[in-house]
């Protein structure tokens, strides 16, 4: 696991310690003996889950965030220089990496998919999502292709049984796999599902070398493995499930302290209104992030663009829970583990927040 990077102010200056206040009745918090966040003097404050999130955030809240492409979005739009509290950026991303920073107390807040809040649940990490967001038209403007391995026939979902598929168990490419298949009619025992960490090209590469035969694979690597392979016979296909669900989780004792419920309030607002600045302003995403911060062409990144299509945020999470209740269930026959309510992986205090926030537009 990378080391967290070194703590900045949000404010563009060093950060300003102050005095936790403490609203105890007003804000249904209680003082504990609790040890507080490292590098404070102050004890937490407990904040019941169910109590309202307090509005102010204490000048000396350290927020430790791992979300590096948002992190970029966030300091391009200038949202950067509105947070009212210090954040530390964390080079730390994905279900695996951000349960383990969780589990040792290194990160508060973490972007994935639907499946690692799921994951986490099931392995004794209470966790809420406090955010969700997803794309306009996502069957069009899927996440993931299903990439097939040079010299194997692959031309629809059927053609799948008797297939070495790539899984990742408690990754949302795990659990697309799995709905393709039952979308398929096909079950796991009708193909090999060959284990494998979805990180990186492991995927791309994995194929190309004829490991599997086929692989969920996203973003960049979609276009680069069909410019490198396709002379060799390597294809892709639309899997036509929707997979675009992307959220902000944290620890649930995160959540009970109040200075960082408080932050990740403020936060959850900023994170929405970069998105919108970065659907309405593409060129310089591409320029100030695709292509000097990550090394890739122009023609990758407007690639990237037109295939990430419009971002959906919804003031709802109703028709969201319900979605993602049919992946709990699937996943909890799939592989045994009992089943819980989505619901509870939520924590609705946040619902509306970002949708409210890019109400009328986004100004820098």
């Amino acid at each position: 696991m990378s080391p967290p990077s070194i703590p900045f102010s949000a404010t563009g200056g060093p950060p300003v310690l102050r005095r936790r206040t403490l609203l105890a009745a007003a804000l249904g918090v209680a003082a504990t003996g609790l040890t507080a966040c490292a590098g404070e003097d102050t004890p937490a404050v407990r904040l019941a889950l169910d109590a309202p999130l307090p509005a102010e955030v204490p000048g000396d809240t350290v927020l430790r965030v791992g979300d590096k492409e948002t992190q970029k979005a966030i300091e391009f739009s200038g949202e950067i220089n509105k947070f009212a509290f210090e954040v530390s950026w964390a080079n730390i991303s994905g279900g695996p990496q951000t349960i383990e920073a969780f589990r040792a107390d290194a990160l508060d807040i973490g972007a994935v998919a639907d499946i690692p809040p799921i994951h986490a649940t099931w392995t004794g990490l209470p966790v809420r999502i406090v955010a969700a967001r997803f794309r306009q038209d996502p069957v069009n403007h899927p996440i993931y292709q299903l990439g097939v391995a040079p010299g194997i026939t692959v031309a629809s979902l059927a053609d799948l049984r008797g297939k070495r598929i790539a899984y990742s168990p408690g990754q949302a490419q795990g659990a697309l796999v799995l709905r393709v298949l039952q979308k398929a009619g096909l079950a796991k025992s009708d193909v090999r599902l060959v284990e494998l960490a979805s990180t990186g090209d492991v995927y791309a590469t994995a194929l190309a070398s004829r490991q599997v035969d086929v692989a969920p694979i996203g973003g960049i690597q979609v276009k680069r493995y069909q410019a490198k392979y396709a002379r060799d016979g390597g294809t892709t296909i639309s899997h036509g499930l929707r997979d675009d669900p992307s959220h902000l989780y944290s620890p649930v004792t995160v959540l009970e302290d109040s200075a960082k419920a408080a932050a990740i309030r403020a936060y959850v607002q900023h994170w929405a209104r970069a998105l919108i600045w970065v659907e309405q302003n593409p060129d310089e995403w591409i320029e100030r992030y695709y292509v000097q911060d990550q090394g890739l062409t122009r023609e990758d990144g407007l690639w990237l663009v037109e295939n990430a299509g419009v971002p959906d945020i919804p003031a709802s999470w109703t028709d969201v829970i319900a979605r993602h209740q049919q992946t709990v269930d699937l996943l909890a026959v799939e592989t045994g583990n009992k089943p819980l309510k989505a619901a509870d992986l939520y924590d609705l205090r946040y619902e509306t927040l970002a949708a409210d926030a890019v109400k009328g537009g986004v100004t820098r």
